[in-house]
């Protein structure tokens, strides 16, 4: 399989992982707080856990420092393009509110895939992962 395309697959499945990691604090936290506290909160949870997937499976690269405080940068992207989207399938589509924030992800993921590939792999060595 060409690496691009193993690597697109790969963030695809850290991807689903990542959101049902978010979508459980989520569901979680939206049970006593409003819709985008919930949302707010739970998608700063899932950050460390994505680096982390992102770093070892999806690039295979190590995790540094640099990488990891440049990491949010991505989420930020994600969060911004999400926030709009969560926003609009609310307030203005009338989505329902456990649902909207999946839909609105599905909008963010070529900008995250391409922004977080530039962040974990430029000026990088591969990391030592064999099997995965």
């Amino acid at each position: 399989m060409n690496s691009r395309l193993s690597e697109a697959l790969r963030f695809g499945i850290t991807g689903v992982v990542n959101t049902g990691t978010f979508y459980a604090f989520y569901l979680l936290l939206h049970s006593w707080l409003p819709y985008y506290p919930a949302y707010a909160v739970a998608f700063a949870l899932s950050m460390t856990g994505s680096f982390f997937l992102n770093t070892y499976f999806t690039y295979r690269t190590k995790p540094t420092w640099r990488k990891f405080l440049l990491f949010p940068l991505t989420n930020l992207t994600n969060f911004l393009v999400t926030s709009a989207g969560l926003y609009a399938l609310v307030e203005w589509a009338h989505v329902n509110e456990r649902v909207a924030p999946l839909l609105a992800a599905v909008a963010a993921v070529p900008a995250t895939f391409l922004l977080s590939r530039w962040v974990l792999t430029r000026d990088s060595a591969p990391a030592a992962v064999t099997g995965v």
